[in-house]
């Protein structure tokens, strides 16, 4: 049956009509089903040994697309739907976007699953069915509000599949169910996304916002991603939905390895567990605990046994972001646990003395990253920088034990969504000049190189990037109700809301802008600032950013003297979605956060390789897109990583080190800038409380050195501004940052990961 046929035969069965009689809603449900059923009959990936990849996160975007493109069967339905009046592009728009993720480690893990299956390897990944993910964002008032995310329809990507698991939390009980989404491989068969869920999740508790009654677990275990632990119960409530991915990641592993007649003594033989961050660590216990408990092993062998089979990446050198657990609230939620992890403390302690390294501190408190380190094979950071950072300060003392378990794999971004999928016309002018082989091998992006003095393709870059500006522009438009001067630069800061990624720093760049341009200093090309970010609901701070960038979009953008020179946009619940809108319309990638806090970052990676030219830190990956584009085609600012490290120090051992207010007494531009934000125009605009608290923060506090490299970061801007009038060096420099993007495919990471951990 040819492709046409079938999808007459699922538009007949699910409607009883033709194509062209259908809404645009039910041609979209009636294409979906069409991709469904052609990946359930889609060879599954087989071999003797598996990976799983375990993760809160899955940030994995609308499927429409990238399933169409990865199954080879794109143009052909864009054409069939074009013969019945419809438009592909249009029923894509209609996908509501599964809320699985944040940010940066859950699009990670996403773009490692479509490489994992695109390099024809036995891997599923392992979460949770999130019913409303993190939040969905709203600005009110020019504050940030949470609303439920809905996401999931009658028809969409999950299959609700028959294995369910009874899990234990104390003397209550929950019921499990698996849900399937497919993961189909570029030109290869399908792997599998095992979401759990409970059934007796009920949406309904949800009132206000997001708010809800955080003590039933049988009733909200599954609602939210990152449910609010400012308070007790929120922080039960995390570690029982922790402990449900990672009960129900163990029961499926063994039934895997079961069903196949797998000796469970040699499970690291046929399973290979990558625990993403430390969010999954309570699968090493759970196992160790299945294993002794049901399955007859010694507590030795049960431990010998699982620590050949895990890993772990780190993703942080954030001493909050590595999380700990009191005992005592673990023995609520989880008490058939807490034995085992005494039992490997006591281990620990026999051998090795250091505090720093024990898995229970002196305040009872369990660090689960120490778990991962003691009882697992691999230790991985994300990139060079971070991981040389882990090795020589955050977990020196355990690189001194386990040298041979340390090693870097630089994060990467699966080129099929961040290039072919978003950025057709890029697509287009690439497999023209250079051939398609760079789809399947990314590393052939440097015989762009070959071309960097040819007019013709410079000049066809810059006008795709000027189209894809102008339909940011109009969709914008439509979205937000801002018109964008589509002949402006487009600057972009699009990540997760945290102080260390510094949105701070360039709002205070927006507002020593506008003061310049107040005063007759006007920009020779237009600037446009656009923003898009979540910040947790419990994360203070981060909401008052939010709400000074939004005071100046309406400052900025209301100013009859400065709006025709500089436009501010926060867009509203910024999403993959909205990235795969952003990133192509991108001119200037801002990475700009504080040197040694950023453990890789993939948007950097994203940007460059649709043409944009990053102004950054030496932090994360910036280091190596530095280095392989060279100085001249990018812009790096700031003090290095060890400078910041020693800062650090310094604070922590009591001795004079970094005080923002002497930056803030010593600049004038400096001055200017924190001042405006509790000025008249900020107040009018804004609340006072939240400028009051930022500015407080900003002057008292200023954890993440905002003020040490302001006025450097204001000098490469500036400079940076200017070379964008240099049309010529400016095209050159969107050519070589495409040409060296492709060191940074996800393909590239999983075939490392592959080849030093999983051996697969």
């Amino acid at each position: 049956m040819t492709l046409e046929n079938k999808l007459e035969s699922v538009t007949k069965e699910m409607y009883g009509k033709d194509m062209a009689a259908l809404t645009d809603k039910e041609a979209y449900y009636a294409v979906l089903q069409l991709c469904r059923q052609l990946m359930e009959n889609s060879e599954r990936i087989e071999g003797t040994k598996k990976v799983y990849y375990i993760s809160a996160e899955f940030l994995i975007g609308r499927l429409l697309a990238n399933n169409l493109l990865n199954l080879g069967i794109y143009d052909i339905v864009r054409d069939l739907l074009a013969a019945k009046g419809k438009s592909l592009g249009v029923l894509e728009e209609l996908e509501p976007e599964p809320s699985l993720g944040n940010g940066g480690l859950g699009r990670l893990a996403a773009c490692f699953l479509d490489s994992i299956a695109a390099l024809g390897l036995p891997g599923d990944g392992i979460g949770l069915c999130y019913h409303f993910g993190l939040f969905k964002q709203v600005f009110e008032d020019r504050l940030q509000k949470a609303e439920k995310n809905s996401w999931i329809e009658p028809h969409s990507w999950l299959h609700r599949t028959d294995v369910t698991y009874d899990i234990h939390f104390g003397p209550h009980k929950v019921t499990s169910r698996l849900y399937d989404i497919d993961i189909a491989g570029y030109g290869q068969g399908i792997n599998k996304l095992h979401l759990f869920d409970i059934e007796s999740a009920d949406e309904r508790i949800v009132k206000k916002g997001i708010e809800f009654n955080k003590n039933n677990i049988r009733r909200n275990l599954t609602l939210f991603l990152y449910p609010d632990d400012s308070d007790v119960a929120g922080n039960l409530l995390r570690i029982a939905q922790e402990y449900f991915m990672s009960a129900n990641a163990a029961r499926l592993i063994l039934q895997e390895m079961q069903e196949k007649n797998h000796d469970l003594n040699k499970l690291y033989e046929h399973a290979v567990i990558q625990i993403n961050d430390t969010h999954p660590t309570m699968i090493i216990p759970e196992l160790i605990r299945i294993l002794t408990e049901e399955k007859g092993f010694s507590l030795d062998t049960a431990i010998d046994v699982v620590r050949k089979t895990c890993a772990y990446t780190n993703h942080t050198i954030l001493a909050e972001a590595l999380e700990k657990w009191p005992v005592k609230y673990l023995r609520k939620v989880v008490p058939q646990l807490v034995p085992i992890i005494k039992a490997l403390d006591r281990k620990v302690r026999e051998n090795y003395k250091k505090d720093a390294v024990q898995i229970i501190d002196s305040n009872k408190t369990v660090h689960m990253a120490h778990i991962d380190i003691h009882y697992g094979f691999s230790v991985n950071g994300v990139a060079a920088i971070h991981t040389d950072i882990l090795k020589s300060t955050e977990l020196h003392h355990f690189y001194e034990i386990y040298p041979g378990k340390f090693n870097n794999k630089t994060n990467g971004i699966t080129f099929r969504r961040w290039l072919l999928s978003c950025n057709r016309e890029l697509t287009a002018l690439l497999t023209a000049t250079i051939g398609d082989g760079y789809r399947e091998d990314a590393a052939q992006l440097e015989r762009l190189l070959e071309y960097k003095d040819d007019l013709a393709v410079l000049d066809k870059i810059a006008a795709i990037k000027k189209n894809k500006k102008s339909e940011l522009a109009a969709y914008v438009k439509a979205k937000e109700g801002l018109e964008l001067n589509e002949n402006s630069i487009f600057d972009i800061q699009i990540k997760r809301l945290h102080e260390y990624k510094r949105q701070q720093m360039n709002a205070l760049y927006i507002i020593h802008k506008y003061l310049e341009i107040k005063a007759g200093k006007i920009p020779a090309t237009p600037l446009t600032f656009i923003f898009g970010a979540k910040a947790a609901p419990a994360y203070v701070i981060a909401r008052d950013i939010i709400h000074l960038i939004l005071v100046m979009q309406e400052i900025v953008n209301n100013d009859p003297d400065v709006s025709p020179h500089m436009t501010v946009l926060m867009v509203e619940n910024y999403n993959v979605s909205y990235a795969e809108k952003l990133i192509p319309a991108c001119d200037v990638s801002e990475q700009i956060s504080l040197a040694s806090k950023e453990a890789s970052g993939t948007g950097n990676m994203k940007l460059m390789l649709n043409g944009a030219v990053t102004i950054g830190t030496s932090d994360g990956a910036n280091v190596e897109i530095h280095e392989l584009v060279g100085d001249e085609n990018i812009y790096i600012f700031g003090e290095k990583a060890e400078t910041v490290i020693r800062h650090y120090e310094k604070i922590k051992s009591g001795k004079p080190a970094y005080v923002a207010r002497d930056y803030y007494k010593k600049s004038k531009v400096i001055r200017q800038a924190v001042d405006f934000i509790v000025g008249k125009q900020a107040l009018k605009a804004g609340h006072k409380e939240n400028l009051k608290r930022l500015y407080d923060e900003l002057l008292n506090k200023d954890w993440f050195m905002t003020l040490l490299d302001l006025e450097d970061y204001i000098r490469v801007k500036d400079k940076m501004f200017a070379d964008y009038e240099d049309e010529m060096k400016w095209k050159k420099m969107m050519l070589v940052n495409i040409a060296k993007a492709g060191f940074f495919s996800s393909d590239r990471t999983i075939a490392e990961y592959n080849r030093d951990i999983w051996r697969l």
